[in-house]
């Protein structure tokens, strides 16, 4: 089997995604939290894989500044903004990002220009596979870089590390071309399909139905459901002793209520509170709880979305967009 550029490309595409997300996915497990140190590390592979596909396809400098305008936004989410009073300060960082933005800007300029004559639906069509494709393809990462960090603004996806990570892999794989796909051309074929970085956030998504079905069985075998009214609890919910709360990422579901008579009971919450409580009012509640005798709680686990994402890199390589898939499964 012929092994050309572009799939070395894919491949150590493939791996810096499986390497980088991979330590990502444990980092937010043990710690909910990725620092921002291996974004700027893990991008560097993901940004010399890009400068050596668009070298491997004679991308002129329009198209390279284009790429460094995406990036630039990306950025954002990592090192912050330039600010107008730091650079009244003299701050040499904010300065150098500042002409970074500029350069970069006048860049997309220049090649909005020279390209002015190709056509974006040629390009989607696959009927244009001129050095003008090729910017559209570049200049189009950027709204899928602005998609992503919408979503986060608008808290629709709630983690700074969620969305960092989609950027890094817009970043990683700009488009479908760049995915060694296996099982299915589908995707490659198909006429419209989501990015490959949304594509990625489907598959996690989708990876979450299964999770109500885990818990349910795993709380029958546990013999945690002993009523009907822990059915309501046992799909979405796990039953732990109460001194694990503290040390577990997990939002309490059982508090105690006061009654009529100046009693207590113990009530389990179907939902997650809407914030999460501080440490202190946790505690708070957990020694109550102990004071009341009550030995095990229900919890809600506090589940992070890059764990999800990790094992979604498979039906991404193998299969591609999720949607291209179940679209006509619907008819549509």
């Amino acid at each position: 089997m012929d092994i050309n550029q572009t799939d070395i490309l894919g491949w150590s595409r493939i791996l810096a995604l499986t390497l980088g997300m991979g330590v990502a996915a444990w980092m937010d497990h043990k710690e909910r939290r990725v620092a921002n140190e291996h974004w700027i590390d893990w991008v560097k592979p993901a940004l010399f894989l890009w400068t050596l596909d668009l070298m491997n396809q004679g991308a002129d400098l329009t198209i390279y500044l284009t790429a460094s305008a995406v990036v630039a936004y990306a950025s954002g989410a990592v090192l912050g903004r330039p600010s107008w009073s730091d650079l009244r300060a003299g701050s040499r960082m904010d300065l150098f990002v500042t002409m970074w933005y500029l350069v970069s800007i006048v860049g997309v300029v220049m090649g909005a220009i020279q390209y002015q004559s190709t056509s974006p639906l040629d390009v989607m069509l696959g009927n244009d596979t001129t050095l003008g494709a090729l910017w559209w393809k570049t200049f189009a990462v950027f709204f899928v870089i602005l998609i992503i960090d919408l979503a986060w603004r608008f808290r629709l996806l709630h983690g700074g590390a969620d969305a960092k990570a989609l950027m890094w892999v817009a970043l990683l794989f700009p488009d479908w071309s760049t995915v060694p796909l296996n099982l299915s051309d589908a995707t490659s074929t198909a006429l419209v399909a989501l990015p490959p970085s949304l594509a990625l956030l489907m598959w996690g998504g989708l990876s979450f139905l299964a999770i109500p079905f885990i818990l349910l069985a795993r709380n029958a075998i546990k013999g945690n459901i002993g009523s009907l009214s822990e059915v309501r609890l046992a799909w979405h919910a796990s039953k732990i002793e109460r001194k694990e709360v503290l040390n577990r990422h997990v939002w309490l579901l059982t508090t105690l209520i006061e009654m009529p008579d100046g009693s207590t009971k113990v009530q389990h919450r179907t939902r997650a509170p809407r914030q999460t409580p501080s440490k202190e009012a946790l505690e708070a509640a957990v020694q109550e709880l102990a004071d009341a005798g009550v030995e095990s709680v229900w919890v809600s686990s506090k589940l992070p979305l890059l764990v999800f994402l990790f094992p979604a890199i498979i039906p991404l390589v193998l299969l591609g967009d999720p949607m291209v898939l179940i679209m006509p499964l619907l008819g549509l």
